[in-house]
């Protein structure tokens, strides 16, 4: 097989500032910035999608998880905290997001990856989750593949839910030159496009759940 060269891009920069939570002066990322301090509608949207993610792992019978695209780690974080008491990894391609991670939540197994050229055999962990990272991405069914093939059982996988979340954006007021399209999302899907896509690689859609304004499908391994 050819070795595969496709890149994953990660997230940019958001400069550096001063951080309360670890009481020091740090690069952060513009996904910490979104967590750090939500406020009114997106602060409910976090919260909404948490316990709909939470849930759904609460019904899984899994030893092991790891997270695709960790980012800062908050998504681990939040599993950790609800006393899902599994072994947690998670994997990001952005340095800035990993380090930061480490200060933030030390507690955390974070590594530096590439979601299309994954460091663990086939099967490693019961649960592979991947929320808000494949809208990213150049060749998303190519990391699709590689969350497959490390997924032992379930997958969980979220997208933006389109078009309510570019129309979501645009009575915001956001990104109306883009047409509510949010810079960085290069994929656009509506849950049927979606769900079709997911089946195309050999998962089986248990359930899929509509946290506004995202698209989450939970699903097992053919």
């Amino acid at each position: 097989m050819t070795p595969n060269t496709t890149k994953s891009t990660p997230e940019p920069s958001a400069g550096i500032r001063f951080v309360p939570e670890i009481g020091k002066t740090i690069e952060v990322t513009f996904n910490y910035t979104k967590h750090s301090q939500p406020q009114g509608q997106r602060k409910k949207e976090i919260e909404n999608f948490y316990q709909t993610l939470l849930k759904e792992i609460n019904n899984l019978q899994i030893e092991n998880i790891i997270d695709i695209g960790c980012g800062e780690g908050f998504t681990l974080d939040r599993i950790q905290k609800s006393s899902i008491n599994k072994e947690l990894v998670g994997i990001d391609s952005s340095l800035v997001a990993v380090n930061l991670g480490k200060e933030l939540f030390p507690q955390l197994d974070l590594r530096l990856g590439n979601i299309y050229q994954l460091p663990f055999p086939d099967k490693s962990f019961d649960l592979v989750v991947c929320t808000e990272v494949l809208e990213h991405l150049e060749n998303p069914s190519q990391a699709l593949q590689e969350i497959v093939r490390m997924a032992k059982k379930y997958i969980i996988l979220s997208v933006p839910h389109e078009p309510f979340f570019s129309l979501r954006n645009i009575l915001q007021g956001k990104h109306l030159k883009r047409l509510g399209n949010t810079p960085g999302h290069i994929n656009w899907w509506t849950e049927a496009k979606f769900k079709k896509f997911v089946e195309k690689e050999n998962i089986t859609i248990l359930k899929t759940r509509h946290p506004f304004p995202f698209t989450m499908v939970i699903g097992i391994k053919k």
